[in-house]
Parts: structure tokens; C-alpha cells; sequence
């Protein structure tokens, strides 16, 4: 039977911990270790996952005196891992009933999978309700076809809490990168891709508990905010992993493509509001992209600089139109 590595970071979750470890010593997959890494919590969080360590031997607890921050407690934990597959599970999160079950039959039958994810519902108070679903449907992508998907949309699709990893690949891409604090997540995806195959199941694998103090809410808030930061992380990968991408500069060029698009369209909804500043702030992130540069060293003054990705911006819309329009049936012929 497969090994699973827990890993759950806390840092001032005392109230939340145990319902997040509830939710994975009751998981049909028994042999499992669970560490939980305390980074220098001002709350009752090392009380209380002592308690749960004196009354699990499958927990054990590392409490930081100094706040490491939560990317250096990630990697501690990756380097700790040593079964074979491995969870990052914050402890304000939870995982689904039977998840683990779920993510270890495919990484056992499918030996080029080296990610599983599924579902992550959202919720604030009252713990979500969910079945313990036997059988989901498995969509595979292989790594190159997720790589594309990723570059097309620029988006995320995988959230950390229901993704397994095969501890192997994980320790051959190593760790989290301490200059991506906001947006590692999707950048560690995308190094595992370039190792394998990525495994989607359609039921939910975990639950992503949304409060006041989530660093996702406290940073994406505003657009440039969050591609600013995807665009740092897909820089990232493509700089240091290029020699396992194929395609790699048409790849690179359509995620430049897609991040340029989207800031084109945010600065016409500000200029809609006459947020004047938004829209050339926009602009400029939409340029500096667009012709991979900085964006101090993108000059609105220069209007040619924009024609490309405007036209670009326009194009894609107007196609994607196009595809959306449900296609006019003709009249059925009369006898």
C-alpha cells in the first residue's frame, strides 16, 4: 500500500487546526504521516498540535521559535518528505472524505501521473458536506498538453490544498521559490508538468476555507496586483526549466500574448469608469509584456508600441465570439 507525507503549515490557526487534521487521520488510507510545522504562532497553535500529536503517533510537530515565513516552512517540509506521494495542506484547509484513497489508486496506476487534483468548494463557517465519491471520472493530461492549456488561459487551475504529488518528482523539481511568495503554487505545477502527467478527478478532493486574513484574498484584490504576479511566475518557469519544455518560445510567446490581451481589456473597463490612472497603468503593463520588457521601460508616448496588442486584443475577442455563437439551423425543406 502507498505512503502519503502530510505537510501542514500553521501560523496562527489554532482555530482552525483541528478540523484540518480531523479531516486527515479519518482518511480511509491509514498509513500516512502528518508534520506539522508551527511557524511562530502568537496563538494557541503549538497547544494544540501537541494534543493532536499525544494522541496520533502518525503526527509529529516542528514549532519555528523565529517566523521562517510560509515558503521556507513549504520547502522544510518537502525536504522532510519521504513516502511515496506527498500533501501540502494548509491548516485553515481540509481535505475532501476519501481523497487520499482517491489520489494514490491513480499515482499507483498510472506511474506517469505525477500530480493529482481535484475540486477545492469554498466555504467560510459551517464545514462543506461532501460524499465519499468511489469512483470519479480521471481526465489525464499529459504534461505538455497542461503546459498548454496553462500558456493559453494564464491562469491557475490546480488549488494547492487537493494536490497530491508523487514525492519523487517532487524532490526532483525542488522547492518553492522564495521570490515568488504569491504565486509559487502555480509555478511548482508547471515544473511538475514538465516531468510528467497531471491527473484531474471530477469530484472534490478538498475544501478552501475563504476568512479575512487568506493570503490570496489579502494580495489578488486587484488585477495588476495578480498578473503581475503570474507573469513573475510563468518568467520564472520558462527561464529555468526551457531546456524540458517543447515549443518552448511559442509557448512563451502565447502566455506573453494572453497577459497582454488581458490587460488591454482592463484598461478599456477603467477607462469605461474614467479611472484614468487604472487604464494607463494597464496599458503600460499590456505594452511592457507584449514586447517582453520592464514596465518602467514601457513608454505610452509611443503609440505604435500599442497597435500590436490591441489589434491582438480585438482579434481574440472577436474569435472568441465567433465560437461561442450557437450556429443558425436552415429551415427544414418542404416535400
Amino acid at each position: 500500500m502507498a505512503k502519503v507525507d502530510i505537510l501542514v503549515p500553521c501560523h496562527n490557526y489554532a482555530r482552525y487546526l483541528e478540523q484540518c487534521m480531523r479531516s486527515v487521520l479519518t482518511q480511509s488510507v491509514t498509513d500516512i504521516r502528518v508534520l506539522i510545522i508551527d511557524d511562530c504562532s502568537a496563538d494557541e497553535s503549538v497547544a494544540v498540535a501537541e494534543r493532536l500529536a499525544r494522541e496520533d503517533p502518525r503526527v509529529s510537530v516542528i514549532a519555528h521559535r523565529t517566523n521562517w515565513g510560509h515558503i521556507a516552512t513549504f520547502n522544510e517540509g518537502i525536504a522532510w518528505a519521504q513516502s511515496d506521494y506527498f500533501l501540502l495542506l494548509s491548516a485553515d484547509d481540509a481535505l475532501a472524505p476519501g481523497a487520499l484513497r482517491r489520489a494514490c489508486a491513480v499515482l499507483d496506476a498510472q506511474p506517469e501521473v505525477v500530480l493529482v487534483c481535484g475540486d477545492s468548494p469554498q466555504f467560510r463557517d459551517a464545514f462543506p458536506q461532501a460524499a465519499d465519491v468511489a469512483s470519479p471520472e480521471v481526465k489525464i493530461w499529459a504534461g505538455q498538453d497542461y503546459l498548454a492549456r496553462c500558456c493559453a488561459e494564464v491562469w491557475n487551475p490546480i488549488s494547492t490544498p487537493s494536490a497530491i504529488v508523487r514525492t519523487a518528482a517532487q524532490k526532483a523539481v525542488g522547492g518553492y521559490r522564495p521570490y515568488l511568495p504569491h504565486s509559487g503554487d502555480l509555478e511548482m505545477w508547471l515544473r511538475l508538468a514538465t516531468h510528467g502527467d497531471v491527473a484531474q478527478l471530477s469530484c472534490a478532493q478538498a475544501f478552501y476555507r475563504v476568512h479575512d486574513v487568506n493570503m490570496h484574498f489579502a494580495w489578488f484584490h486587484d488585477f495588476l496586483v495578480n498578473d503581475r504576479e503570474l507573469r513573475r511566475a510563468f518568467e520564472s518557469f520558462f527561464q529555468d526549466a526551457a531546456p524540458r519544455i517543447r515549443d518552448c518560445d511559442a509557448l512563451r510567446r502565447r502566455c506573453s500574448q494572453r497577459l497582454a490581451e488581458r490587460g488591454i481589456w482592463w484598461a478599456y473597463q477603467k477607462l469605461r469608469r474614467l479611472q484614468l490612472r487604472g487604464a494607463v497603468d494597464c496599458l503600460r503593463y499590456a505594452s511592457s509584456v507584449w514586447h517582453d520588457r520592464p514596465e518602467q521601460e514601457a513608454s505610452l508616448m509611443k503609440l505604435s508600441e500599442l497597435l500590436a496588442p490591441v489589434r491582438y486584443a480585438v482579434g481574440e475577442r472577436q474569435r472568441r465570439r465567433r465560437v461561442a455563437r450557437p450556429a443558425v439551423l436552415s429551415a427544414p425543406s418542404r416535400a
